[in-house]
């Protein structure tokens, strides 16, 4: 139960005076007594009521420190209507900067008379008695005191006579109040001091006249007095020095002060440094996030700021470092998105499908950050719902403790998960949050004083009256009440300890960029208690996770610990009200000694070795962390910046700048196209071109590769910290999907080709024009003997030009020695510079082979032309050393630059190009034509058309004997070809053959024989093929089995084994009369030609005896027959394509046909036309038998394989072991059976 004590938590935004304030500034004055503080105007004090505390006994506000000037502004603003006219606000760090000036040229004035006579201020007072009337004078500095009032005339404990005729600490009170009268003469004519005249305004004590005069009078006493100060001048003049230089800005006026009288007033050097550490708090331009990103640089000594301490100690990499590839999950959003993917609650991470894992394993993914396992802060939950988000959750970084949540699992459910990803290949990374921790953590309830805090609430107008977010009894936790009406950012909230009473104000987590992080807490990393806290929490991190990510851990290096908590005086400004609060360096380093990340990298070495640290760093820190803290890995947010802005030039430089220093530094950076913090890639990417191409530059680019929640799906939305779900009803693209499938993948897959450095070269553009085009990214790598090329054009105009020389990169020798140097693109590919010698390179997005001449690479470079935004990536090259034939450079002039879907089919096409030209003299568009129109009966044809055919078709055979190395039958081939012709055109006649009417069985098979022709042309085309293709097979010999030039594959030893390999189906499918595919692709006809041409004799089993079934069978175990029929198991069924089904079968009995009457012709010598007859109608029954049982069977089998089988194998048929109510229209499992694919 939360208690509530009201007297504990005032209600006012006001705090208490400080005792401080009451402190005056008698003690800076050792040798004067009386303080010499800034004036206020008595009416002021009445319309502002400011707290007496502040002032001193003669009426001066005193500003003992920072806190003091807060009250005194807070004063002014509360009586003004700032919501309307915010223009109008009193800064704290004006006011200061007033009260300072006016001490430090009292200050200035006390020293003149030190060195002078304490003496000159009465002779003073008597001058100008002498000159304007002794009773005139008298008449002024009662004015004086009546409108300046002292404090004890203010309370009415003396009047001002009383006050005049005193003597206060061995001065009079009159000395006193020329001092005074001379100040505020100054401040008067001070243009910087201008917006708070009210306070100090001379105008009604000048309207008799005295006072100008008196004014004059001082400075003509000070004219004949002696020089003084920087410039040897009058004291007037000297106490005027700061304001004619610089008239309008107390900042300016400060700085001056600071440099120029630095021999004057050595003691305030640090309170003047503060005081312009406060103005610039106050004018710095809070919560505008980070600047524009900036050309990563590095100092001859080291590092990116060339400090000597940025050393060289990189951590080393254990071997699977290096080919990390993370993707992020916020954990609450993935499930909710996996429940609505999975149609089932999925609420904990051993949920979690394996099939999500399966698919990231694939994709190449080898690291899966999971954001938001740590149990949340309830505070940063409940804040959030106070500010209208009903449905949020706790922020992911506003941590109670590092303990797996118990919402998601707990630990059983990770340690579920991990074993099911480490089974795959994937490690799990976690965040550990280490500068902040959550409002109500246990350690702001026990150990408060490892936070920063105040005693005090830095800012007056800071109020604390809301809920108590404790969650703890005996503690309160209040968060400043301006957050809820969004009016303010605190940057404290207030911590109450009911037990002791003790108030403190600890501030929020903050990085200076960006407004303070509202439900989180401070860690005070001055305090060893606390480093060592924070050590042993990291860890227990990395005893359970391999892969740390430490958020925001630039804020922890010392330099940004003491710049934003502690700033050394004269550089603070960066959270507000810290700047009171620095220390000077050696004070910070006493306090701080080491890199607490440094001592982090070391422990975690030694105590839990194999864990890969990995620093989210920005500010110009990248190398620091990993060169010298030697974290493993850092942010490096250029690379998402500067290519989404298109800063080629930039981007390019920094990798440059990278190399000359070390390229080690570039192997370390964490790139990335959106974090949580940032839009999501496809808002700042699109989904084309331009996202592909920076995608590709990302996996290729040495450094870990890391892809954000929802980046490989396009979604749009980004998720907040706070989500437990996905808002947008988003849908996977599709498009963008497949082209990650196809362009990135592959390449995350090879990442280990990628990930180093020891061989990336970086390569300029040079165009015609003699200019470097910045737009295009060009580099080279090697891994594993792995060479890559990767080209990408970051703009919309097309690119070209040649790349040669690398640009400038650090080698380091055994001995830490390091050389520079540059190297020729041709020996980064180590090509030999010999014009025997060719450079084959494969283009990963087009598919294409490129083949270059290696010597002139070597002379020339290499030369690209890339449209807007396009990408190119070279793979697997090597280098080949051309033949006595000259085949490679033949090769390379007839690509003319271009590309080949495949090197050797384009070498074994130049080496066949003889045997083509002979094959396009009977495979033409042409003679095809004539044998469709003849095989259909359009119109006959004469015998001499054939006979040219019949010789050009022997020319052939001829010719491809040669390449079948002589030792087929050419004769053979020849004949055979003759009279498949023949049969072929006497198809169209068949029906005229008259069967015994006790027989219709025939008759139906010549009817969907010849229907099937008709009907269909794509038939009449394969017929075309198979007739040209088919003699082929007398030229095989089993026993020749020597190689094709180019090939390291044996001679085929079939006709369709040898019109693969002579490439001649490429070549005759587009001059066939129209394009014989059957709902299928080029690669799945050329299967089924294969297929007819190996299995044309089909039948003969039947006739040998065997049965339906056996033959059926058989020809399933056909390898071919398989992948053309797509057979695959799918959930325990084996399923085939009922499309290529029904075309196989018609094209089985159709070769069976005119496999029949073919051989019936080769032995029309031997029987009579009537027997003859007779055998051909036996035969083509037998055959239509078993075509008829394959029909049968398959209406009912319903695409499976088995029932299939089962049909052919039961004696009564299909038709008798149908199921109830099957029929040939049965429709096809839910299960999609994919159709067989082009074998790799």
């Amino acid at each position: 139960m939360n208690h509530t004590q009201p007297d504990t938590r005032p209600s006012s935004g006001r705090t208490e005076a400080h005792p401080a304030l009451t402190i005056v500034a008698a003690a800076a004055f050792p040798a004067r007594c009386g303080e010499r503080e800034f004036h206020v105007r008595a009416d002021a004090r009445d319309r502002y009521q400011f707290q007496q505390a502040l002032f001193s006994v003669r009426g001066n506000v005193v500003f003992a420190d920072f806190h003091a000037a807060r009250i005194f502004a807070q004063a002014i603003n509360d009586t003004r209507d700032l919501a309307r006219k915010p223009d109008s606000a009193v800064r704290a760090g004006q006011i200061n900067a007033m009260g300072l000036i006016d001490e430090v040229m009292h200050y200035v004035v006390g020293t003149y008379l030190e060195q002078f006579g304490d003496g000159l201020m009465e002779e003073l007072r008597e001058f100008v008695g002498e000159t304007i009337g002794a009773e005139a004078l008298d008449t002024l500095l009662h004015n004086f005191g009546t409108t300046f009032p002292p404090r004890a005339v203010y309370q009415g404990q003396m009047s001002v006579t009383e006050y005049l005729d005193a003597d206060h600490d061995g001065t009079s009170g009159r000395d006193l109040a020329m001092e005074e009268l001379l100040m505020l003469s100054i401040e008067n004519r001070n243009p910087a001091f201008g917006p708070y005249r009210e306070l100090f305004d001379d105008t009604d004590l000048a309207a008799d006249g005295i006072y100008p005069k008196v004014v004059e009078a001082i400075h003509a006493f000070f004219a004949d007095k002696p020089a003084f100060g920087p410039e040897n001048d009058t004291l007037v003049n000297t106490l005027f020095a700061p304001i004619k230089v610089h008239p309008n800005s107390l900042e300016d006026q400060l700085t001056y002060i600071r440099t120029r009288w630095s021999a004057l007033i050595g003691k305030y050097l640090f309170r003047l440094l503060r005081s312009l550490d406060m103005i610039k708090e106050e004018a710095r331009a809070h919560f505008m996030g980070p600047g524009p990103s900036e050309i990563m640089t590095y100092g001859r000594d080291g590092g990116q700021h060339g400090a000597e301490h940025e050393y060289e100690r990189f951590s080393p990499d254990r071997d699977w470092m290096p080919n990390v590839v993370m993707i992020a999950k916020s954990t609450l959003v993935w499930l909710d998105q996996l429940s609505k993917e999975y149609e089932r609650s999925i609420t904990t991470l051993d949920q979690i499908p394996d099939p999500e894992l399966d698919t990231l394993a694939a994709q190449g993914f080898n690291a899966l950050w999971l954001i938001g396992i740590w149990r949340r802060s309830r505070a940063s939950k409940r804040i959030k719902q106070m500010c209208g988000n009903a449905e949020a959750e706790a922020s992911a970084y506003s941590l109670l403790e590092y303990e797996i949540a118990e919402e998601i699992g707990g630990w059983p459910a990770i340690e579920n998960l991990r074993d099911r990803c480490r089974a795959r290949g994937i490690r799990l990374a976690s965040d550990m949050v280490p500068n902040h921790t959550g409002i109500d953590s246990p350690w702001v309830v026990k150990h408060p004083d490892w936070f920063v805090q105040l005693g005090h609430s830095p800012f007056p107008s800071y109020s604390f009256s809301g809920e108590n977010l404790s969650g703890t009894d005996g503690v309160g936790v209040y968060l400043e009440d301006h957050y809820f009406d969004k009016t303010d950012a605190a940057v404290v909230f207030k911590r109450v300890d009911f037990d002791s009473g003790r108030t403190r104000y600890i501030y929020h987590g903050n990085d200076g960029t960006s407004m303070p992080w509202n439900d989180t807490a401070q860690l005070d990393f001055l305090n060893p208690e606390t480093r060592e806290a924070v050590m042993q929490t990291i860890l227990h991190v990395a005893r359970n996770f391999p892969i740390i990510r430490f958020d925001a851990a630039m804020t922890l290096a010392k330099k940004h610990v003491q710049r934003l908590w502690y700033p050394e005086p004269g550089s603070g400004g960066d959270v507000a009200s810290r700047a009171e609060h620095g220390l000077s360096a050696d004070e910070f380093n006493a306090r701080m000694p080491n890199e607490f990340w440094r001592e982090v990298v070391d422990r975690v070495a030694e105590e839990v070795p194999d864990t890969l640290l990995l620093a989210e760093a920005f500010w110009m820190m990248e190398s620091y962390f990993v060169r010298t803290l030697g974290m493993h890995r850092v942010y490096n947010s250029a690379f998402m910046n500067m290519l989404k802005d298109q800063e080629n030039q930039k981007y390019r430089q920094t990798i440059k700048n990278t190399l000359e220093f070390d390229p080690n530094i570039l192997k370390r950076f964490v790139n990335f196209m959106n974090n949580p913090d940032e839009e999501t890639a496809v808002m700042q990417f699109g989904k084309g071109d331009k996202y592909v191409g920076v995608c590709t530059v990302m996996v290729t680019m040495p450094g870990l590769p890391m892809f954000g929640h929802g980046q490989v799906q396009g979604f749009s939305e980004k998720y907040g910290m706070e989500y437990r779900k996905a808002y947008w009803d988003e849908k996977p693209d599709q498009e963008l999907l497949a082209r990650h499938q196809h362009d990135l993948f592959p390449l995350i897959r090879r990442r280990y080709q990628f990930s180093g450095v020891d061989h990336f070269r970086l390569y300029d553009m040079w165009g015609e024009n003699g200019q470097v085009n910045e737009e295009v990214y060009a580099y080279s790598n090697e891994g594993f003997g792995a060479k890559s090329i990767v080209l990408y054009n970051n703009g919309y105009e097309t690119a070209w030009g040649w790349l040669a020389q690398s640009s400038g990169f650090v080698e380091k020798d055994e001995h830490g020695n390091r050389s520079h140097r540059q190297q020729h693109i041709a020996e980064a590919l180590g090509l030999h510079n010999d014009h025997r010698y060719f450079c084959i390179l494969y283009e990963q997005k087009s598919g294409l082979w490129y083949l270059r001449n290696s010597a002139e690479l070597w002379q020339n470079g290499l030369f690209a032309r890339l449209q807007g935004y396009e990408t190119q990536v070279f793979l697997d090259i090597y280098e080949v050393m051309d033949n006595e034939y000259a085949h490679y450079a033949r090769l390379a002039d007839s690509l003319r630059g271009g590309g080949t879907p495949d090197i050797d089919t384009a070498l074994k096409e130049i080496y066949l190009k003889p045997l083509h030209e002979s094959f396009a003299l009977v495979a033409n568009s042409g003679v095809c034509q004539e044998l469709a129109a003849e095989i259909i009966g359009d119109r006959p044809k004469e015998a001499p058309t054939w006979r040219e055919l019949i010789e050009n078709y022997h020319r052939f055979i001829q010719v491809a004997a040669d390449y079948a190395c002589g030792k087929g039958d050419v004769t053979a081939a020849s004949i055979e070809f003759d009279k498949r012709l023949r049969t072929l055109l006497s198809t169209r006649h068949l029906e005229l053959v008259r069967p015994q009417e006790h027989v219709p069985s025939f008759k139906k098979a010549l009817h969907i024989f010849t229907l099937g022709l008709r009907e269909t042309p794509a038939r009449v085309s394969t017929m075309i093929a198979l007739l040209l293709l088919k003699p082929l097979s007398a030229l095989v010999h089993e026993h020749s089995r020597e190689p094709w030039p180019g090939c390291e594959d044996g001679r085929p030893n079939s006709a369709a084994g040898l019109a693969e390999d002579l490439m001649l189906l490429p070549r005759l499918e587009p001059v066939l009369p129209v394009s014989p595919r059957e709902n299928e692709d080029s690669w799945s006809w050329q299967l089924r030609v294969r297929i007819l041409l190996t299995q044309h004799l089909w039948f003969e089993t039947v006739e040998a005896g065997s049965s339906f079934s056996e033959v059926t069978e058989e020809l399933l175990s056909d390898s071919d027959v398989s992948r053309y029929l797509g057979i695959n198991e799918h959930e325990g069924t084996v399923w085939y394509h009922k499309e290529r089904m029904e075309t196989l079968l018609w094209w089985l009995l159709a070769t069976a046909i005119l496999e029949i009457v073919y051989d019936d012709c080769e032995k029309k010598d031997e029987m009579t036309a009537e027997e003859s007859r007779e055998q051909v109608m036996t035969r083509v029954l037998r055959v239509y038998d078993c075509y008829d049982k394959w029909v049968a069977s398959h209406r009912t089998a319903a695409f499976s394989v088995g029932a299939f089988l089962k049909g052919m194998a039961d004696p009564r048929g299909p038709a008798d072991t149908a199921s109830p109510g099957a029929s040939a229209d049965a429709k096809k499992p839910v299960a999609k059976k994919p159709v067989a694919k082009k074998p790799a």
